[in-house]
């Protein structure tokens, strides 16, 4: 059995509902062996979305030694955290060398948290402007959001701008708080986006929880939603197996079976999540 795809957004693009991450092995260095073992294995498994950052660690320069003549094979995503376009575009120049690639699928304005941030990126020679003139040269098909931090600075961002993808947290502690479920997938939705799913797994927190009986669960919750893909990170090869596995057999979860998720996780949520003091 295949692991199923979906449509990302408006890009006519269909990926895998699991992606790989560039967390666990791939936010290291000196561990190229496994990394590129990593790569392969999952486009072997049937992953097509790949993610990294600029912010990463060797993440990009393991995606470059790993692909070769499989870049075609897979939509490539990586990340900047600059808020000026000076230094957004020197970062995709070292982001394309690392990823031994002559373009992008996917270029995302990285983790955005404060107004401070959105008045940088989008003022005057703010960072989208750099991503915009990589999109309009070629060097990415696409441009993306990142953000974990604020549901309301992320909503303001996709209604400043016509964002292909947004990249969000999506698992049951979510709705306990100032929930990117309710504030920023509706407006991604209406804006006919492609919605990819992080810290599904609140971290590699969701063990912690005394009942926890494996991942599924979480998977299961956060694909429910109206999302693309879940991008997960893997410590080793056991790790992205058991969720190739899982994204496989995928089924989704009826309203009672999510309510009862969300209230089970209740009680730890604060502990899982990054809450305002």
């Amino acid at each position: 059995m295949e692991i199923p795809k979906r449509l990302l957004g408006q890009t006519g693009i269909q990926v895998s509902i699991l992606g790989l991450g560039g967390e666990g092995v791939l936010r290291t260095f000196g561990r190229e062996k496994e990394a590129h073992e990593l790569v392969n294995s999952a486009i072997d498994l049937g992953i097509t979305y790949f993610e990294s950052a600029r912010a990463y660690s060797g993440s990009e320069s393991y995606y470059g030694g790993a692909l070769r003549d499989r870049r075609d094979d897979i939509f490539l995503a990586s990340k900047s955290h600059a808020r000026d376009k000076k230094g957004a575009l020197s970062h995709l120049t070292q982001t394309l060398k690392n990823m031994k690639t002559e373009y992008l699928d996917l270029w995302q304005i990285h983790d955005v948290r404060t107004e401070e941030d959105m008045e940088e990126i989008f003022g005057p020679g703010g960072a989208l402007e750099g991503f915009v003139e990589a999109k309009r040269n070629g060097y990415t098909r696409f441009i993306g959001i990142t953000g974990h931090q604020d549901p309301a600075i992320l909503r303001r961002c996709l209604q400043k701008f016509h964002f292909d993808t947004v990249l969000l947290p999506v698992n049951p502690a979510e709705p306990q708080h100032e929930s990117f479920l309710t504030e920023v997938i509706p407006v991604a939705v209406a804006k006919r986006m492609g919605i990819i799913g992080m810290k599904v797994y609140l971290r590699g927190l969701a063990q912690r929880i005394p009942w926890y009986s494996g991942m599924e669960r979480f998977f299961r919750f956060a694909l429910t939603q109206p999302i693309t893909a879940a991008v997960i990170g893997c410590d080793s090869l056991m790790q992205l197996s058991e969720n190739a596995e899982i994204a496989r057999s995928f089924a989704p979860m009826s309203e009672g079976e999510a309510t009862e998720l969300i209230d089970a996780v209740a009680p730890f949520a604060r502990q899982l999540m990054y809450y305002k003091p």
